[in-house]
């Protein structure tokens, strides 16, 4: 049950019309009376005006979706499917971007909160147990994407298996000197469910080897100074698995910069199937996502939930190898 004006007061030991000065005009507050009620309110998790009143009564028309970049576009059409469910069930959306932050998500998080979401959307599971703990005080219900979660309601995929199966399809045309342009994995555990999944691949073939791994920032310039990285291992690799396709059209470009042909003289594969891979020259070896199905049915269990329905369960969605141009058998020596 949510926390209330009243609860508040009690536990700094100030009266309600005290908690409402410290809310709503700080500054004629004492210094020290300030920091009582906002050690209540951050210990009790109590949100203020609006959102509080509307998650108490558990009706609400607005649910937030939290992601960890605007300028990726791995997100654009899960996101636009999770709104579209919303909105014809008349819910509105309010839209947070962290920059990979776990400070600024649990501050999107709040906020979010104080502006009426009955409910969230967030991507991956890997976050500080203070965030966790501060939704599990406010009793508010929440979904897991892009990921999936024994613990917490989730609908995603296996981004270790996606990998996996990608690394499978790759060490298929003769590859063993494989390297990867990972994601940043720190706090991101899709980026390092991807690399495990490489790996545990490339473990299964006695003659394969990962000879080079970078992380890079999901961008293009990122992409092609990573596959400059990855070109110095001696031996060189004939594959190089990006963690998401971003990264893999990046690393194209820097191969035509440096005259390196793809496939001919390297591979080189993607991840997520966004539009730009099928447009890349060459057109990108990638994993599809199912970016539209899993934000549709991201905002059907997440509406359940804040419903309080009976046996909502969490959703473990397919993935798929796209096999195109940028894949070639290993070139001979």
């Amino acid at each position: 049950m949510a926390s209330t004006l009243e609860d508040v007061a009690r536990a700094a030991g100030v009266s309600t019309a005290t908690v409402s000065r410290v809310l709503n005009d700080p500054d004629k507050v004492a210094h020290a009376t300030r920091a009582r009620v906002s050690e209540a309110v951050e210990a009790l998790g109590y949100t203020p005006n609006f959102g509080a009143r509307m998650l108490a009564s558990n009706r609400t028309n607005t649910v937030g979706a939290i992601i960890p970049s605007l300028s990726n576009a791995m997100f654009a059409s899960g996101i636009q499917a999770f709104q579209e469910v919303l909105s014809e069930a008349g819910v509105n959306m309010l839209l947070g971007s962290t920059g990979y932050s776990d400070a600024e998500e649990l501050r999107q998080i709040k906020t979010l909160l104080e502006h009426g979401a009955g409910g969230l959307l967030l991507i991956g599971t890997e976050r500080p147990a203070e965030t966790y703990a501060y939704m599990a005080r406010r009793n508010v219900p929440f979904v897991v994407c892009w990921a999936t979660s024994e613990q917490y309601l989730s609908v995603g995929f296996d981004n270790t298996r996606a990998a996996f199966e990608m690394t499978q399809a790759v060490l298929a045309r003769g590859h063993r000197d494989i390297a990867m342009i990972a994601g940043p994995m720190v706090g991101n555990d899709r980026a390092t469910d991807r690399v495990a999944g490489v790996r545990a691949a490339i473990a299964q073939v006695p003659d394969a080897r990962l000879v080079h791994l970078v992380e890079q920032p999901y961008r293009l310039e990122h992409g092609a100074d990573g596959f400059t990285a990855v070109m110095q291992a001696d031996p060189p690799p004939t594959a190089i698995i990006c963690g998401n396709d971003v990264l893999a059209a990046g690393a194209l470009i820097q191969a035509r910069r440096d005259g390196v042909s793809v496939p001919d003289q390297v591979s080189i594969v993607g991840f997520d199937d966004i539009g730009l891979a099928s447009v890349s020259a060459p057109a990108i070896t990638t994993v599809r996502v199912p970016q539209i199905e899993m934000g549709r049915q991201a905002a059907s269990v997440l509406l359940a939930a804040i419903a309080g329905r009976d046996g909502v369960v969490s959703e473990t969605l397919d993935t798929e190898v796209i096999l195109r141009a940028s894949l070639g058998d290993v070139p001979r020596k």
